[in-house]
């Protein structure tokens, strides 16, 4: 098997392992947390278009995610 396929297999067997470690209460939390954080950048967005400036929106975002995403920009951070 060459390297880059032994790595890619063990990857798969990796991502298969830590899926299989969640219960369906810990998925459907999960799925939950990730609609949350879609809203909460959805309304980001919405905010921006509306032209009430990144600082303020960044603030809301960071409401919106307090304790439902890891690091301050909700789970998502882009380059400017």
């Amino acid at each position: 098997m060459k390297p880059s396929a032994l790595v890619l297999s063990l990857c798969a067997f990796m991502a298969t392992a830590a899926m299989a470690q969640h219960s369906d209460q810990e998925i459907k939390e999960d799925v939950a947390r990730h609609r949350a954080m879609a809203a909460a950048h959805e309304a980001a967005a919405k905010c921006m278009e509306a032209g009430k400036g990144e600082k303020v929106c960044m603030a809301e975002l960071q409401t919106a995610c307090k304790g439902l995403a890891i690091g301050k920009y909700c789970g998502m951070k882009h380059s400017h």
